[in-house]
């Protein structure tokens, strides 16, 4: 009889989360991407706390904070089109970051989807996707 009451319940709870998988249904990303999201605001990435790393952009300007805010990197930036903009290294607190004073970092934003973006990034021959949240 215990079987039975276990085997009923089991078999409720997988109908209950397949109903449920069935009716949250995945976003798609947005086509196309809505580039201009990225001129402005602040932005966090995915599993990092703030307190290790966030990022600012406002006329401009990109301002990435490391060490609770305690170091930085500013990098002026120049859009090429709405989905392409270069950041140029113009100041960083931080001497020993391998980031140097007028690095050139070729950037695309590749997908958003609401308040993500996947951005590619180049430098020197080495590219990378990183992903933002835009929190404002």
């Amino acid at each position: 009889m215990n079987f039975l009451k276990i085997f009923s319940a089991g078999i409720l709870l997988m109908t209950a989360a397949q109903t449920y998988a069935q009716s949250t249904e995945q976003k798609k990303p947005d086509n196309p991407p809505k580039c201009t999201n990225i001129k402005e605001g602040k932005f966090l990435r995915p599993k990092y706390p703030e307190a290790i790393w966030y990022m600012t952009i406002k006329d401009n300007v990109q301002t990435e904070y490391f060490n609770n805010g305690k170091d930085y990197i500013k990098s002026t930036l120049v859009f090429v089109d709405d989905c392409n903009y270069k950041a140029i290294v113009i100041e960083k607190s931080d001497k020993n970051d391998p980031a140097q004073i007028g690095d050139v970092f070729n950037n695309k934003i590749v997908a958003t989807q609401d308040n993500l973006l996947k951005v590619n990034s180049k430098i020197e021959g080495t590219q990378f996707d990183l992903v933002y949240i835009k929190v404002k």
